[in-house]
């Protein structure tokens, strides 16, 4: 999928891209300051605890978040100037970051989670300015995108690894808007994968998707979140019609 096939939410077909942004960045604010409210009360014992996702810790998660906070900062630098940026150096160097950080007291992740998150808003607000948002970036993986899909990014990892720390929040605690948005990021990047069943996704919303390459297409329909979490992995196949028996890879 090019970045001109990005996605645009159909519930708000008929809305200008610069109140779609602007509606998308007032998400992720709400969705950050929600994020940032459940940490904080987070002890350092649990923070070594086993988050939701295998072989990470909650500090895991909770540096991931800071890192790839800095890496959007990094691809919004690049729309805004023109000058490439990477996304992260090197995947060897991102793996290493987040597990350097992984072990520290609390206070430390929580200082890193909401400064990055502060310098991601100033970046984006530098973009704004400068009106470059429909500039194509390489996000992580190869696949290209106008940065005003950025925010869109950011709110996915935001909520769904709010859900991966195990803290009280879950998939169907995620509102209905968020998850439409959610799940049309998440149909954009899996769409191109060859590895991944193709499938015809119709949310009870209205949104319609296909995403795997290889055949026809098998339709699973359902509640966004619902649809959300299965494809991500959070959850199974419960209140997805038509994925009862279907396997999925790695998101």
């Amino acid at each position: 999928m090019s970045a001109a096939d990005s996605p645009e939410r159909s519930g708000a077909s008929s809305a200008r891209p610069s109140d779609q942004l602007r509606n998308l960045r007032a998400l992720l604010s709400t969705a950050t300051q929600r994020l940032l409210g459940d940490t904080i009360t987070v002890a350092d014992e649990a923070w070594r605890g086993p988050s939701r996702l295998p072989g990470w810790s909650r500090g895991h998660v909770a540096t991931h978040l800071a890192r790839q906070a800095e890496g959007l900062t990094r691809l919004a630098a690049w729309a805004r100037t023109g000058e490439r940026q990477e996304m992260y150096p090197s995947m060897e160097r991102r793996n290493a970051d987040i597990e350097a950080g992984a072990a520290r007291a609390g206070i430390d992740l929580q200082i890193d989670l909401d400064s990055s998150a502060g310098r991601l808003t100033e970046a984006f607000d530098a973009l704004d300015d400068s009106g470059r948002w429909d500039a194509v970036v390489e996000l992580r993986g190869g696949q290209e995108a106008p940065a005003r899909l950025l925010p869109l990014s950011r709110l996915t990892e935001v909520v769904l690894h709010h859900v991966d720390l195990d803290i009280g929040f879950g998939v169907d605690d995620i509102d209905q808007t968020t998850a439409d948005w959610l799940l049309e990021w998440c149909a954009f990047r899996l769409g191109p994968r060859t590895d991944f069943p193709a499938l015809l996704v119709v949310s009870a919303s209205g949104y319609r998707a296909r995403v795997g390459t290889e055949g026809p297409a098998r339709e699973v329909s359902g509640q966004s979140a619902r649809l959300l979490g299965w494809l991500t992995g959070r959850t199974g196949a419960d209140g997805v019609v038509g994925a009862e028996d279907l396997a999925l890879p790695a998101y």
